[in-house]
């Protein structure tokens, strides 16, 4: 198995160091000819949205990607990568891949002095840490969208099909169990 880490901007280097203590490799995606490895799944780290859409856009490297991920590449997105997966943003009109039937509110906590740190449920997981930095959630989700994660009434993890968008940070605690639970997924998906 081996994960794509998108690495244009952002958080990317801390998803790899878990995957690494996961013992799952990786490479990164910096450039268009970087699309053409073998891999078997994508993190879409957090990060600037913004900058991270407009240089997939000029790298030509969004369309490839859009195309993995609606063709079932299973793809964790976290943050920034939550934004690009959404289909709507309610309170910006650029969108991007469009892939995940959600709609998200950017920066849903304020800038930069709204960041926190708090521990809740995710999934099968009980006091999973969550850190959350100028985070997004998600206002609302259509059908067949499994929510993972809410916090003060607040969707900021869901689950559909192949993809897994996040509004926290799970790359930035020490627990892997997020990061475990996506490896599972594309495992799952490599033998169906």
């Amino acid at each position: 198995m081996k994960i794509a880490v998108c690495a244009v901007q952002g958080a990317f280097a801390e998803h790899e160091k878990i995957l690494q203590q996961l013992g799952v490799s990786y490479i990164e995606l910096r450039q268009k000819a970087d699309l053409n490895n073998d891999y078997d799944a994508l993190i879409l780290p957090g990060g600037e949205s913004t900058v991270q859409g407009k240089l997939l856009k000029e790298l030509d490297m969004f369309d490839i990607i859009k195309k993995q991920i609606q063709n079932g590449m299973p793809v964790l997105a976290t943050c920034a990568g939550l934004i690009l997966l959404a289909q709507n943003l309610s309170n910006d009109t650029h969108t991007y891949f469009q892939t995940l039937p959600v709609r998200v509110k950017r920066n849903a906590y304020g800038r930069q002095l709204g960041s926190f740190h708090t521990e809740g449920s995710f999934g099968p997981f009980e006091q999973v840490p969550m850190e959350f930095i100028r985070a997004p959630y998600i206002e609302s989700v259509q059908e067949n969208v499994e929510i993972l994660s809410t916090i003060d009434e607040h969707i900021v993890a869901v689950r559909y099909h192949n993809q897994l968008g996040i509004s926290f940070h799970p790359e930035l605690c020490d627990d892997m169990r997020i990061h475990a639970y996506f490896i599972e997924i594309v495992q799952q998906t490599s033998t169906s």
